[in-house]
């Protein structure tokens, strides 16, 4: 389980917490990792909801990734795959949003993959909270460290296919850092002007914090905080927001 091992080391979960996400007991998860006990599918599904991932990245299968768009039916295809039904108008916004956000601050030290999907997340949920309307429309999964677009893994595979953005891996202090680096520029003309004001506010506000100070104001939001580990995170909780993460001045309302 050595693509398992490096997903957890790369994270620094805990055995204990490993233990916890998956709903086994320690001594299980280390004859796991010792390669004395296999994994069980229903095991790695729960570690890949909290992490947002793909079943496939943890068992280190080569499944080809397929995004359908239009939610037609796909051709059938002898390969395993991961399919993600995501309106084509949503994909190209979080397309563009991605390739903007990593244009404008992704060489920063502190831009991550985790600093990037709470920066998504915020754009989406406080936009949603301001205007009553999506912005992306990305689905967020709630996990410990905070909200994770579920769509994040699947949609970059494609970006990366199609040479609009590349990853790779650097160091910030001790740990290993995944950065994405624009390769083509945003197609801007899918947001309107008020969307794209918006998400330049939250990259003013958000863009300069590490992964840890944006997880733990995540921790703060009634949205994260209501939903249950593993589950979606609900857009109409952000009308329940404390003062902490609310971002509406409903006294004008």
């Amino acid at each position: 389980m050595s693509k398992l091992k490096n997903i957890i080391s790369d994270r620094q979960i805990s055995q204990s917490e490993l233990a916890r996400i998956m709903e086994i007991s320690r001594p299980t998860v280390i004859k796991i990792l010792a390669g004395e006990r296999e994994l069980r599918m229903s095991e790695a599904d729960k570690l890949a909801m909290n992490l947002g991932i793909s079943v496939t990245e943890i068992f280190g299968g080569s499944a080809e990734i397929e995004i359908v768009l239009n939610k037609k039916s796909p051709k059938a295809n002898k390969k395993e795959k991961e399919r993600i039904s995501v309106p084509a108008e949503n994909v190209e916004k979080f397309k563009s949003a991605l390739l903007y956000i990593t244009q404008k601050i992704g060489a920063l030290p502190n831009v991550g993959q985790t600093v990037l999907y709470k920066i998504l997340y915020f754009c989406d949920f406080d936009y949603y909270e301001k205007y009553e309307e999506q912005l992306i429309g990305a689905t967020y999964i709630k996990n410990h460290f905070g909200p994770t677009p579920r769509e994040f893994s699947a949609i970059v595979k494609e970006m990366i296919k199609e040479g609009k953005i590349e990853e790779v891996t650097t160091k910030f202090f001790d740990k290993d850092q995944k950065k994405y680096i624009p390769v083509v520029s945003p197609d801007l003309s899918v947001f309107t002007g008020r969307e794209l004001q918006h998400i330049d506010e939250e990259i003013a506000r958000l863009g300069h914090k590490t992964a840890k100070e944006l997880s733990d104001f995540s921790h703060q939001d009634v949205p994260w905080i209501s939903t249950a580990i593993g589950k979606d995170i609900p857009y109409e909780a952000v009308f329940y927001r404390t003062k902490e993460t609310s971002v509406r001045n409903y006294d004008q309302d």
